[in-house]
């Protein structure tokens, strides 16, 4: 049988490292063609080249989630590389230093919430009216647990977050009659990079995660999930939020 993601045409943002990088590399490995953006090309060419060294098809182009004009041109490459464009997923984001909210810089306030929020934003703007002129597509915004997290430690992030989880259920509102699902994907803890800065201190150690009956995925566990959805009819479940926590407390 033929893969249902053979023949996809796929943009993954960060997608140079972490739960990116691992989205992207399991989508060309079902057949897809995988565009993959971030600030850095250095991570962006070694994903290409694992992804074209096994015989898939891959494109890297750098941009910033925050900058308008850098993801219509990175939109404008993918359609013009592969034909078209019909699944995006919008996971560039990443989170600040811990610590109490008011205590941090405006400036800060702003980058995390225009990575975080702004740039789901900016995306879907960029790459829906060439999932509209496809017939459809499907949009998986990758999410965090911090959206509904009230411990504090992170203000900026968990606010940028819910502000995420709420523009998803907006965009699958407005665009369900364009045949364009929009779902989020809520990983809770990943080994990554990023994960690993933000540990200094100890706070995301596994073994204060397993108080909490948390697991430690890695990003293949949300590839797995995330080619899932991409598989899912684009009439079909929208707005929704599909979580990977194992939390029991």
């Amino acid at each position: 049988m033929t893969d249902p993601l053979a023949g996809r045409v796929a943009l993954v943002t960060g997608g140079g490292t972490g739960i990116g990088a691992g989205i992207a590399r399991a989508y060309a490995g079902r057949g897809a063609a995988v565009a993959v953006t971030g600030r850095r090309a250095a991570p962006l060419d070694d994903v290409v080249r694992d992804i074209e060294s096994s015989g898939g098809r891959a494109l890297a182009h750098p941009a910033d989630v925050t900058d308008l004009e850098q993801m219509d041109a990175a939109v404008a490459a993918v359609v013009e590389q592969f034909g078209h464009l019909d699944l995006v997923v919008a996971n560039a984001g990443a989170a600040p230093s811990l610590g109490p909210v008011l205590d941090g810089s405006l400036q800060s306030w702003h980058e995390i919430v225009d990575l975080n929020l702004t740039g789901v934003f900016i995306t879907a703007k960029v790459a829906v009216p060439q999932l509209v002129a496809h017939g459809g597509g499907t949009i998986i915004v990758i999410g965090s647990g911090a959206a509904a997290a009230n411990g504090g430690g992170l203000g900026s992030y968990s606010a940028a977050k819910a502000g995420a989880r709420a523009l998803t259920r907006v965009l699958a509102a407005e665009l369900r009659e364009a045949r364009i699902a929009v779902n989020e994907i809520e990983p809770g803890p990943v080994h990554t990079e990023a994960l690993d800065r933000l540990g200094g201190s100890g706070a995301t150690s596994p073994s204060q995660w397993q108080v909490l009956g948390e697991w430690f995925k890695e990003p293949s566990d949300v590839a797995d999930l995330a080619c899932y959805l991409a598989q899912l009819p684009v009439d079909g479940t929208t707005g929704q939020v599909f979580s990977l926590l194992g939390r029991l407390v």
